[in-house]
């Protein structure tokens, strides 16, 4: 009997090689978890430094409050803020639906009136252009409203008034939806007062009915300088 010659590698050709991988080193296992929280903690970081400035301008003027000092105009707390279009239907003076928060970004100095606007209307219109002149380079963060309760053509002499630059900016909304946001001091209607209401659409403030131009000058210039570090001019962002 012939020996059985050895396997002939050349003629069954070369093995393939298998390679197993058993366990991936740690610090590969590591590197895509590392990198998802760095990038979670670098957003938090993000989120606070562009929250940081207007914390702070609210805290120094509603917290950090020098002795003695006291406000003319009445704080609202808490806050109310710009209703939608569902809550409070606007319109512009040619009737096309407007959302009331497209006005964020501004100050705002309200008046609510009706379209014939008497004699307060007239006065609160009046106040409300001199106090913005009274802000001299501050004056262009602020937006003159009049949000007129009621149907009917403005009046002629006040419609030229209102148009004249800077123009007010004036939309029709229904009284009684009104009254869900706006809320006169007690003993007072809708139209004694002028109401401010800050950049982010917080209505916060209401004048008294009547009030001294000098007196509320100075509670605007405050509030002024506390959003100074993060409110600018719409034609300056």
């Amino acid at each position: 009997m012939k020996p059985t010659p050895p396997d002939d590698p050349a003629a069954t050709g070369p093995e393939s090689l298998t390679f197993t991988l058993h366990a991936t080193p740690a610090p590969l296992r590591d590197y895509a978890s590392a990198q998802s929280r760095r990038g979670r903690l670098t957003m938090v970081l993000i989120l606070l430094a562009c929250a940081a400035p207007v914390l702070a301008s609210y805290f120094t003027y509603y917290v950090i409050r020098p002795q003695g000092r006291a406000n003319y105009a009445t704080l609202i707390e808490p806050q109310r803020p710009l209703p939608g279009l569902a809550l409070l239907p606007a319109q512009d003076l040619d009737g096309h639906p407007v959302p009331l928060t497209a006005l964020k970004g501004d100050w705002l100095l309200v008046v609510v009136a009706p379209a014939g606007c008497g004699a307060v209307c007239e006065r609160n219109l009046f106040l409300q252009r001199q106090l913005r002149e009274m802000m001299g380079a501050e004056r262009e963060r602020i937006r003159k409203v009049w949000l007129v309760d009621s149907p009917g053509p403005l009046a002629p002499a006040v419609a030229a008034a209102i148009a004249a630059t800077p123009a007010v900016t004036a939309y029709r909304v229904e009284r009684t939806a009104l009254a869900r946001w706006l809320e006169p001091a007690a003993g007072h209607a809708l139209e004694d007062h002028l109401y401010i209401v800050d950049p982010l659409g917080h209505w916060m403030m209401r004048t008294p009915a009547d009030p001294d131009p000098a007196r509320l000058k100075r509670d605007v210039d405050r509030l002024l300088r506390a959003s100074a570090w993060w409110n600018r001019p719409r034609d300056a962002r």
